[in-house]
């Protein structure tokens, strides 16, 4: 299962800007327009991988959502990015002391805020994640290991982020571009042919049958 955002913004052309860009490059997603709404529309469905919360918000603010997220047991761990305004210094100070991994300053790029996300849910603590299987294809990305039939199989870095992000959405088919944004981060100048070589060498390390070429779009796992 993909890893899930949870973001908190009453701003509706906002919360939809996220949506879109987030489930693109392989998150799953739910956006609240209050805290009210977050607290009556999550329920007993397990903790996101990272909550983003507008501080400035109709009703329940931002700091008092992160400080229920905190005083809850389920979610006293995850990591949760604010939403501030350019001017907001102390509503900002109040967000770090209150708990917050980070911020980002309205108006914000969304490049920027995927590589704030990236950078806090890397250095989260307790972060395990689901062990991935297809088949008889394990990916744990806790201990960042892969075995086959029970095997272990070495790979590179990249070649294991390429695998668990096609293992988090089985029978999707992602478009190169999909997965040079989100396995190559934002910034990463090179071509497509990059995806193609660690498709390649994937297939060889874990076999031919591992992964399938979609004609005109991309790369799936099923």
């Amino acid at each position: 299962m993909a890893d899930t955002i949870v973001a908190v913004e009453d701003d509706e052309s906002i919360r939809e800007m996220l949506r879109y860009y987030f489930q693109t490059v392989g998150y799953a997603f739910r956006g609240y327009d209050s805290g009210e709404a977050l607290f009556a529309g999550e329920g007993d469905a397990p903790p996101p991988a990272l909550y983003i919360l507008d501080i400035m918000l109709p009703g329940m603010d931002g700091v008092e959502i992160l400080r229920r997220l905190r005083a809850g047991a389920a979610t006293a761990q995850t990591p949760v990015i604010f939403l501030t305004a350019r001017t907001a210094e102390m509503d900002r100070v109040a967000g770090l002391e209150a708990g917050a991994d980070d911020y980002v300053v309205k108006p914000f790029g969304i490049m920027e805020l995927q590589a704030r996300v990236k950078a806090v849910l890397r250095r989260a603590p307790g972060r395990t994640g689901q062990i991935l299987r297809r088949g008889d294809l394990e990916v744990d990305p806790a201990a960042h290991e892969v075995r086959r039939a029970g095997e272990k199989v070495e790979l590179t870095y990249k070649e294991f982020e390429l695998l668990r992000l096609l293992c988090s959405r089985p029978g999707v088919a992602l478009t190169r571009d999909e997965i040079l944004r989100a396995v190559w981060d934002y910034d990463y100048t090179g071509e497509t042919r990059t995806v193609d070589m660690h498709v390649k060498a994937l297939r060889q390390k874990l076999g031919e049958d591992i992964i399938t070429t979609v004609r005109g779009v991309g790369y799936k796992i099923s």
